[in-house]
């Protein structure tokens, strides 16, 4: 069960995120357009994502984290934010619900910033087979997700 502040910290980073990649930028090409309906639906929109994101409904959790991703960062790449990115709201729900999307396992640096734990933390576990090492290097995403589902509910 998500908590007060955790839901707020979501919300608040979900405002900052589309108003900073998606509003401000057409308030720059559009200077004459009123977007102050926008920014009260960001507001409100924000809310249900948040509700979404850490509420019981797993399917609608990983669609909305999926298509939130998308849109707040585009590319041409797949997707692979920096190590800080998995300490903030929504990359703290997205390990959580689906995990590093497009990839099957991390290194153990990125699996430590998703767990938010060091490197030799992650090794630690991996040692006491609470992750599990990919055969090709690295831990596996799922079982990330699996430690981090458990952690939810102790």
């Amino acid at each position: 069960m998500a908590t007060t502040s955790e839901h707020v910290d979501l919300r608040d980073d979900l405002v900052r995120l589309v108003t900073s990649r998606l509003l401000d930028p057409l308030e720059i090409l559009l200077p004459q357009a009123d977007l102050a309906g926008l920014h009260r639906s960001v507001e409100a929109d924000a809310e249900m994502w948040a509700a979404q994101l850490l509420g019981g409904d797993d399917a609608l959790a990983r669609q909305t984290a999926v298509r939130l991703i998308a849109v707040l960062h585009p590319g041409d790449t797949p997707f692979d934010p920096p190590d800080e990115w998995w300490a903030t709201p929504l990359g703290r729900v997205a390990a959580r619900r689906i995990g590093h999307p497009g990839k099957e396992f991390v290194s153990f640096g990125v699996a430590g910033a998703m767990l938010g734990i060091t490197r030799q933390g992650v090794h630690d576990l991996v040692t006491r087979k609470k992750l599990t090492r990919h055969p090709e290097g690295g831990v596996t995403v799922d079982s990330i997700r699996a430690r981090l589902d458990l952690r939810r509910q102790r």
